[in-house]
């Protein structure tokens, strides 16, 4: 029987690099029974800070989990099935933007990509108070991931 390639564990630069070059990743929460909860998540990596940040609307059943208990991880694929990372630790849920340009709205327009921005940056930052968004924090306390070198 001939043995297959080991996974090789990322090094935290890699495993950095992953998260930057990605987009989408899975949020878990803890749900009151102690299952997981988890949605696919548009997210901005921080790297300098160690900080994911993500959008979402103050109703959202994640935001109410994230107040109650604040651990939580991101699991993100990489460019193949076999490399993913995942970044863990405690996240805190931003007040919600509630006037045009505060710095809840503020935080979640440096969210988007230079190429992404709105031309109208002012009605951005007023659908932003009417949709309730928030800002969540999830400050990075372990990073770890694998790959797995397979070719074909």
């Amino acid at each position: 029987m001939t043995k297959g390639p080991a996974p090789r564990a990322l090094t935290d630069d890699a495993l950095s690099e992953l998260l930057d070059s990605q987009q989408f990743g899975t949020l878990a929460t803890n749900k009151r029974s102690g299952h997981p909860h988890l949605t696919t998540m548009l997210y901005r990596w921080d790297p300098e800070d160690r900080i994911v940040r993500f959008s979402t609307t103050a109703d959202r059943i994640k935001v109410k989990q994230l107040r109650r208990d604040p651990r939580a991880a991101l699991h993100v694929r990489g460019d193949d099935v076999w490399s993913f990372a995942v970044a863990e630790g405690e996240a805190e849920v931003s007040d919600v933007t509630s006037a045009a340009g505060d710095a809840t709205g503020r935080e979640l327009l440096a969210m988007l990509p230079e190429a992404a921005r709105p031309d109208d940056e002012g009605a951005f930052l007023e659908q932003l108070v009417a949709e309730r968004r928030v800002v969540i924090r999830l400050k990075v306390g372990r990073l770890y991931g694998t790959a797995l070198d397979v070719s074909g």
